[in-house]
């Protein structure tokens, strides 16, 4: 089922940074984000409950466009 918010997301295990590109078109780097962080996210049924419970205001961030 699609996000209602997020549009897509991805996860550089090397830097530990999960990309988040929003229904908006914003896009955020969210950093020192651990694997298994991302890992729940795509397993979650609602990516933006998910989101807003285990991501947001609980890493920092960068916003990339």
């Amino acid at each position: 089922m699609p996000s209602s918010v997020i549009h897509a997301y991805e996860y550089d295990a090397a830097q530990h940074i999960l990309t988040i590109t929003f229904v908006s078109g914003k896009v955020y780097a969210y950093k020192a984000v651990p694997k298994q962080i991302y890992v729940g996210m795509r397993g979650a049924v609602s990516k933006g409950r998910y989101f807003n419970n285990y991501i947001k205001d609980l890493y920092d961030f960068e916003e990339l466009v």
